[in-house]
């Protein structure tokens, strides 16, 4: 419990400090002789939750897990990291800066009281920092989720004047700065919707509303498709719908182009990427909707939920989008061609494609990636490979299509799907695959080091490579020859999109 009544440090002027104590006194006294039916319940229980900011982080988790979709991810990460630039300003200023006491309890009934009175000084609240801070982080990222959390958030500032352990003024003075805190860190990492559109080239297309002469071929083993493909029933519902086995995709795909005017899919990377193959040789505009569990492709579109791809629809809004594509044999003159949509690469992604393709049915896909890094880079050794003349022991080449970028502290994002360029990544062979890989991932996206080369590229050409050698693309493994051959072809499929991300 606190002494008497609060006072303010000698910086603040004396009648400025005294007009605060004075209003803050009778807002303090009006709460306290109030009584709001169930709160006494209630508040001082969410008041003590929230010490630490416990129950944000446990609201982050929560959504990250059940969110189901990134922008829930993204939203419950920057608010964890709005909550700890705010609590690092609070501690390390905003207590030192003011020492204000805490209010009597005298005025508080007892059962309202906190079993464990704050040390601390008062002014600002630490906990309606954290709340506003949480709340107005994830808000910027989601609003669907801010204004799921934003009842809660008040609920905890309100808490703190309701159990006796902060005045009026402490709680609005702490949530202003936990606002200007989650602002603050905007600056410094913007979320998605202050990056600049990606520049591509816009496409005609027909406008389709409802559905009509959509095809949407659903890939039911995928991630959350199915869930998905009854999404996209009720926002479309002159669409047909058909869902399939993974081994029925490519005749359900050339069938369902053969019906409509715009072909449908649903799924991951890996179905997306069947259907691309498909509307790219029939010359048909495809409508991408997010079903996998990392849905790259879509993401970069800025296609996040089925309600982004049919507005997309409604509104006739499409870009162009490079294919990238690879050829064995000597000039791809040994088989048929492959395409992919986000990256192809060789070393050990696609031994841990493989693994955590076996896996994630049983523990789910980010264990099964995890489980699949570890055995990975146990007991493993570099491939061997010729490029541009030279041979050398390799860990992971990465060819991506077009040049992935780094968005705040996660490098993946693409700003143009259209710009002619191989993003050609190599880490060199050597002891410490995971040291290596880690390097890698810290130097950027265009470097040369002994570790690490990155450069950009309209071709590649890969020889030398032992036959059967496992490579990956868009998450499908499969196995290659003795040559490669890696080019795009520029603005070959054509894609529905939002307008503005």
């Amino acid at each position: 419990m606190s002494t008497s009544s609060s006072t303010l440090g000698p910086a603040v002027p004396a009648r400025l400090r005294d007009l605060m104590r004075g209003r803050d006194l009778a807002l303090f006294r009006r709460v306290a002789d109030r009584r709001w039916p169930g709160a006494d319940q209630v508040l001082p229980r969410l008041s003590r939750s929230a010490d630490h900011g416990l129950l944000w982080f446990g609201a982050a988790a929560g959504m990250a897990a059940l969110g189901g979709s990134a922008r829930a991810r993204r939203a419950a990460l920057r608010g964890v990291a709005s909550l700890a630039v705010a609590s690092a300003a609070i501690n390390t200023v905003g207590k030192r800066a003011v020492r204000r006491e805490r209010p009597m309890l005298d005025l508080v009934p007892v059962v309202r009281q906190l079993k464990r009175q704050p040390f601390t000084t008062s002014f600002p609240s630490g906990h309606a920092a954290s709340a506003a801070a949480f709340a107005t982080g994830v808000a910027l990222e989601s609003k669907g989720w801010g204004a799921v959390v934003a009842p809660v958030a008040v609920a905890v500032a309100a808490s703190r004047v309701y159990t006796g352990v902060h005045y009026p003024g402490d709680v609005l003075a702490g949530a202003v700065l936990g606002v200007g805190a989650a602002f603050a860190l905007r600056g410094v990492v913007p979320t998605r919707g202050q990056l600049p559109a990606p520049g591509r080239p816009p496409a005609t297309v027909p406008s389709l509303p409802a559905g009509e002469d959509l095809v949407v071929v659903v890939n039911r083993e995928s991630g959350t498709a199915t869930a998905t493909a009854s999404k996209v029933s009720e926002a479309l519902p002159l669409a047909e719908v058909v869902e399939c086995a993974p081994g029925d995709l490519p005749k359900a795909l050339a069938e369902a182009a053969g019906r409509g005017r715009v072909l449908g899919v649903c799924g991951g990377d890996g179905t997306v990427n069947l259907a691309a193959s498909v509307a790219a040789a029939r010359g048909i505009p495809l409508a991408v909707f997010p079903g996998g569990t990392l849905n790259h492709f879509a993401y970069d579109l800025g296609i996040e939920t089925v309600d982004d791809t049919a507005a997309a629809l409604a509104s006739g809004d499409a870009v162009k989008v490079d294919l990238g594509r690879f050829r064995p044999g000597p000039e791809g003159a040994g088989g048929a061609d492959g395409y992919f949509l986000n990256a192809f690469s060789l070393g050990v992604y696609p031994e841990l494609v493989r693994i955590r393709e076996r896996w994630a049915p049983r523990i789910g896909g980010w264990p099964a990636g995890i489980l699949a890094a570890f055995e990975v880079l146990r007991g493993r050794s570099p491939l061997t490979a010729e490029l541009r003349g030279e041979r050398r022991p390799l860990w992971l080449l990465f060819v991506g299509n077009g040049l992935f970028q780094r968005v705040g502290p996660a490098p993946g994002r693409r700003h143009n799907l259209s710009d002619g360029l191989l993003d050609v990544r190599a880490i060199h062979g050597g002891r410490t695959p995971g040291l290596r890989l880690l390097a890698a991932a810290v130097a950027g996206p265009l470097t040369r080091s002994p570790v690490h080369a990155a450069v950009r590229r309209h071709r590649v050409r890969i020889t030398g490579l032992a036959p059967g050698t496992p490579y990956a693309y868009d998450g499908e493994v499969a196995r290659t020859g003795t040559e490669l051959t890696i080019d795009k072809l520029n603005e070959a499929l054509v894609v529905y999109c939002p307008a503005a991300l």
